[in-house]
């Protein structure tokens, strides 16, 4: 399960956020920087949880997960905004929230129809 496409874009797409966070200016990087990295490590931590259970838990998790998402898209459009990141940079982490998405949506519907 953990080689599932959502696991692989999300786990490339925390990398990524650690990776450009880190060059935040010294004044964000204890606010928006940390928001999106603890967004980004509790996102794949409610996946490892919902791959583990089987249950209405696993549910439960992605719908936080979803609930995480969401705030990592308005995290990202926020930096956009304070020229954190740039546009290009924007667009990309844009298109990969978007994916994980897709993903996630997918597997929410999944455990719905076994409910």
């Amino acid at each position: 399960m953990k080689e599932s496409p959502i696991f692989i874009k999300s786990y490339e797409t925390m990398v990524w956020i650690m990776q450009h966070t880190a060059k935040f200016p010294r004044n964000q990087r204890f606010l928006m920087a940390k928001r999106m990295e603890e967004g980004s490590l509790d996102f794949y931590e409610r996946l490892n949880l919902a791959a583990k259970h089987k249950d209405g838990r696993a549910g439960r998790a992605l719908s936080e997960a979803d609930e995480v998402l969401a705030n990592l898209k308005m995290y990202n459009r926020l930096c956009k905004d304070l020229k954190l990141l740039a546009f290009n940079q924007y667009e990309y982490m844009a298109a990969s929230l978007d994916e994980i998405g897709r993903l996630l949506g997918g597997w929410k519907k999944s455990i719905s129809r076994r409910s």
